[in-house]
């Protein structure tokens, strides 16, 4: 059965330019989740192009708050933000340190608001680099304050999908995930209808041709070893049980409004090709360069305008190969289930990606094996019924969704964990 359109546009669209203050000069950018490694390959951009963008304000969790002095005063910026109100006095000490005498220091914000404060700041672009569905309130505070939203926090969109399609204006969102901004540019060769499939390529990860048999037994730091990019522990996981094309697969439908049977993932270990658009006419526009997050970042930032050198580029005159392979669905069932909850909609991509968080922290502490991840997530999301859906979503009911599927799939990771100790 074909899906039929959710909406009648597009969120991002490359042939619309959302320009909330137009004119000369720098952009004025808040980071988002700058700590990370989002933020710190969007810091160096901005450092390499001052006359391109200037930072107004940072946000962070706090875990880092000597980085995120360091940060503040190599930018100038007003503000800095941090969600753990406890590490207050030590960024105070931090900061300090890192000005001089009597220079005066950036505002402080603290609490689990922070960065929804700052996201609402005044600016012209809002780089969203939080990673967790903790970053829906702040993409929401960005769109409804009339801010650029260069989106890198994937679940913000897809657990609160039809709530930022209410406030997102055409163009207001440029993706800054390396997949999407892809499609991004590819579909800028193109009109809508001109689109037969968007193809998203997926490393493979560390287990790429395993069976699922030979899964059974893979430990954290097995996951942990990703053949191609450097990411936090959670990302990477997802990359290893390729959870994180499924919630692509979620994100592009959103984005792009092309329907879940026109979404194909393909496996391209090299990562050299981040995504691909196949157009009515039988040509495929790829969007190809060596694995680096800071070309998306530019694109997110820079948009309509490109970032001279924001990347490395290929050497076009050295051999290299390049291969592509179907994916295994029984090996790697998360792009199907997430299929399936995108045809749901309304609260059941916020189960899937709550219950994945749980899973994957329950697999890093022991507690749960490698299979397991994937199978809880499953029986969470047939457990959770009909989702909440249409016009009558709201923030509430994403919460407590995420909320519940956080406690079931702790009780059945416990479950299981006691299962196997008594066998």
């Amino acid at each position: 059965m074909t899906d039929s359109p959710a909406h009648p546009a597009p969120l991002a669209d490359p042939h619309l330019v959302y320009d909330p203050r137009a004119g000369d000069g720098p952009k004025d950018v808040v980071i988002l989740g700058s700590t990370g490694s989002i933020g710190t390959q969007a810091i160096d951009l901005v450092l390499r192009h001052p006359d391109r963008f200037r930072v107004t304000a940072l946000s962070a969790n706090g875990g880092r708050v000597a980085l995120l002095a360091e940060q503040a005063r190599r930018l100038r910026v007003r503000t800095v933000a941090v969600a753990r109100e406890d590490v207050v006095p030590a960024l105070r000490e931090a900061l300090a340190a890192e000005y001089g005498p009597g220079e005066p220091l950036p505002g402080i914000l603290a609490g689990a608001d922070a960065a929804t404060q700052v996201a609402a700041s005044d600016c012209h672009t809002v780089l969203n680099g939080i990673t967790g569905s903790i970053g829906l309130a702040p993409t929401l505070a960005a769109l409804e304050a009339g801010r650029t939203l260069a989106l890198a926090n994937k679940e913000s969109l897809i657990v609160g999908g039809p709530l930022v399609k209410a406030l997102a204006k055409p163009g207001q969102i440029i993706p800054v995930d390396s997949e999407h901004a892809a499609l991004f540019q590819a579909l800028a060769c193109g009109t809508r209808a001109d689109v037969r499939k968007l193809v998203v390529t997926a490393s493979g990860g560390p287990f790429r041709g395993r069976t699922k048999a030979e899964l059974a037994h893979v430990t954290v730091e097995d996951a942990l070893a990703h053949p191609t990019w450097a990411m936090g522990p959670v990302i990477t996981i997802n990359s290893a049980t390729l959870v994180n094309k499924g919630l692509e697969v979620i994100e592009a439908h959103l984005l792009y409004d092309i329907p879940f049977d026109r979404i194909e993932v393909v496996v391209h270990p090299q990562s050299y090709v981040h995504s691909m658009v196949e157009f009515t006419d039988g040509s495929t526009i790829a969007q190809a360069t060596p694995p680096d997050m800071r070309g998306p970042i530019a694109i997110g930032l820079g948009w309509p305008e490109r970032v001279p050198d924001a990347a490395p580029a290929f050497a076009w005159n050295q051999a290299s190969t390049w291969e592509f392979f179907p994916l295994d669905n029984e090996a790697f069932p998360s792009v199907d289930l997430a299929r399936h909850v995108g045809r749901l909609a309304g609260t059941a991509p916020a189960v899937f990606n709550a219950a994945n968080e749980e899973c994957v922290e329950a697999f890093r502490s022991g507690a749960l094996p490698f299979n397991g991840i994937m199978e809880t997530v499953t029986r969470v999301v047939e457990e959770h019924g009909t989702p909440v859906t249409g016009t009558s979503l709201t923030v509430s009911d994403v919460l407590e969704a995420e909320t519940w599927a956080r406690a079931r799939a702790r009780e059945l990771t416990a479950t299981t964990a006691t299962a196997e100790a008594r066998a």
